[in-house]
């Protein structure tokens, strides 16, 4: 608890100077940074219409990654490293071609990325903030600029995103990164405590990075998420070990590289790809352990929380969990809504990218007076959807990532086809033959608490509930009591005074919450993103306090006069 007394300890150290005649001691140490001025200004969305010039380019950057397999190595320090352990990245719309070709780092070059990150860590966080600005401010450009199609043709091949979905994640979105968290850091430091005298004594608050290093453990299905997780981190003075996912190798490599070329000193961020749990022991057996951020799976994110705990006597620090899980996202339909923004805003939602976005409508609930109507209008949208190559621009989406997502999707819609509570409405077809594809989906349950209704899919697979007008209190208590996620959801209502409740009953039911609009599509700095309950620690990155989370900030008090007194002005009365 913090309290302002204005008639002690200053009022001391003044009527010091003026008994003894003292001057100051000197003028401060510490000198107030002076960064730079810049707007907060979201990247422009391309559109790649024919002819443009951001198609063109983007067709010739997606013919030259096709045409060769990209060695890439492990990346601690300045040193590049390949083991034994060899691995490949393909596309997942063809699954026989090679793109990347990649090593896993074996139990005994982890530790090495932790050494290398805990010494650079030290040097790194004496860097001034105006230096790791321009750094990243530099960055920014490069991936708007001259790498941009590069970072869009490694993420379409490698991860079948279609061309605009690529361009809203590896170009837009990690821009916004890059750049707003700078943002949000300068603006962090205006702030400075109170100092009454300044003569006599200066308050100011710095922000450190923490000792130790942190572990960024990044997922497929945004390449910008794989940036944010392990740069934003460093542009705070930390050290980093990045292991990137396997199935986005190629253009979290692109990110590396594009870093290292604006200025990130080597040992501030490794590349460390490797086994998930030689990774997660090894981090968590380490004394200088001061972060996880983590995008996943809630196993993987619980095995790493439980080992950290088991572990908890041997750090230096107490580390900082912070963690995003997926969802099981919901859009609720309430008899008011526009039938045609649910049809179109649910479409999008639930099979953009193949629905393996965090952020992807899983589950509907629909009033039986708009049923039919909403039935007719999802299907035959969903009967428009092409999917396909992503190099061909007319396919609405691709493949799912790779073969145990396949196998974990067709499982969900092998149980719709046998199970007496669902019907299959629409799609269902699943076929692996040359890529992982899973056709558009849509379910209709009679018992709202079928799995496919509560566990996350992450696919292609809408589920939706009909239920009766008359039971829509019974409905809004189905959005929160039948999963443990809160990541994102909606509702669609016309009437006000229903949004104005659906505020309140929905408030623990998602981190992301939209009226009239469809679950996905948070944009950095707009909307900033992160669910509670076991879709995550809510840390809200895109926002202005996630950088906040990776610094350790340092109060210090300046004093300018000597203290000659021990006692107080009234103990001499």
């Amino acid at each position: 608890m913090f309290t302002v007394c204005k008639s002690s300890a200053t009022a001391t150290l003044v009527a010091s100077m003026q008994r003894y005649g003292l001057r100051a001691f000197s003028s401060s140490v510490l000198s107030s940074p002076k960064l730079p001025e810049f707007p907060l200004e979201n990247e422009p969305v391309l559109e790649y219409k024919k002819g443009s010039k951001e198609r063109t380019e983007l067709e010739a950057a997606l013919k030259k990654t096709a045409a060769k397999m990209e060695d890439v190595p492990i990346i601690i320090g300045s040193e590049e490293l390949r083991t034994k352990e060899v691995r490949h990245q393909v596309m997942p719309h063809n699954h026989k071609h090679k793109l990347a070709q990649f090593y896993w780092a074996d139990k005994k070059l982890v530790p090495k990325a932790i050494k290398t990150a805990t010494e650079t860590q030290v040097k790194w966080d004496r860097t001034p903030l105006d230096e790791r600005i321009r750094i990243w401010q530099k960055a920014a450009d490069l991936m708007a600029g001259p790498y941009r199609q590069e970072l869009n043709a490694a993420t379409m091949l490698g991860q079948a995103k279609t061309v605009i979905q690529a361009e809203i994640d590896s170009a837009a979105e990690l821009i916004d990164f890059i750049r707003m968290n700078t943002y949000y850091l300068k603006e962090a430091t205006k702030y400075q405590p109170i100092s009454e005298n300044a003569k006599v004594t200066k308050n100011s608050i710095r922000f450190r990075g923490i000792d130790g290093f942190i572990a960024a453990v990044s997922p497929f299905n945004f390449t910008a998420i794989g940036g944010n997780l392990a740069y934003t981190p460093a542009l705070m003075g930390n050290g980093v070990l990045w292991k990137p996912s396997d199935t986005a190798l190629l253009s979290n490599y692109v990110i590396f590289k594009i870093m290292r070329e604006a200025g990130v000193p080597p040992g501030v961020v490794n590349f460390v790809p490797t086994d998930g749990p030689v990774f997660g022991d090894t981090i968590t057996a380490s004394p200088h352990l001061a972060g996880i951020n983590f995008t996943g799976s809630v196993p993987t994110f619980n095995r790493l929380w439980r080992q950290v705990g088991e572990n908890i006597n041997i750090y230096n620090n107490f580390p900082r969990l912070i963690g995003e899980c997926g969802g099981k996202n919901y859009h609720f339909v309430h008899p008011s809504a526009d039938v045609e923004s649910v049809v179109n805003g649910t479409i999008r939602s639930s099979f953009e990218f193949c629905g393996q976005k965090c952020s992807a409508c899983s589950r509907m609930y629909v009033p039986e007076s708009l049923w039919p109507k909403v039935k007719d209008g999802l299907l035959k949208l969903r009967d428009t959807l092409k999917v396909g190559d992503v190099t061909d621009f007319s396919s609405f989406t691709s493949a799912v990532i790779d073969d145990k997502a396949f196998a974990r999707i067709k499982s969900y819609v092998d149980h719709a086809r046998s199970s007496k509570n669902l019907t299959i409405l629409g799609g269902g077809q699943c076929d692996d033959s040359k890529g992982f594809f899973i056709q558009p989906t849509i379910v209709q349950s009679t018992d709202p608490m079928d799995r496919i209704m509560t566990e996350e899919i992450f696919g292609p697979v809408l589920s939706i509930y009909v239920y009766k007008d008359k039971d829509v209190d019974s409905a809004v208590k189905l959005v929160g009591n039948s999963t443990r996620f809160a990541l994102t959801g909606a509702v669609f209502a016309q009437d006000v005074a229903f949004q104005k409740r659906a505020l309140e009953e929905f408030k623990m039911t998602a981190g992301n919450f939209y009226i009239n609009d469809k679950s996905t599509g948070s944009v950095v700095g707009q909307q900033p993103f992160g669910g509670g309950r076991m879709s995550g620690t809510n840390d809200k990155a895109g926002g202005p306090h996630y950088v906040l989370r990776w610094a350790t900030p340092q109060s210090i008090k300046e004093t300018f006069v000597p203290l000659k007194d021990i006692d107080y002005p009234y103990m001499r009365e």
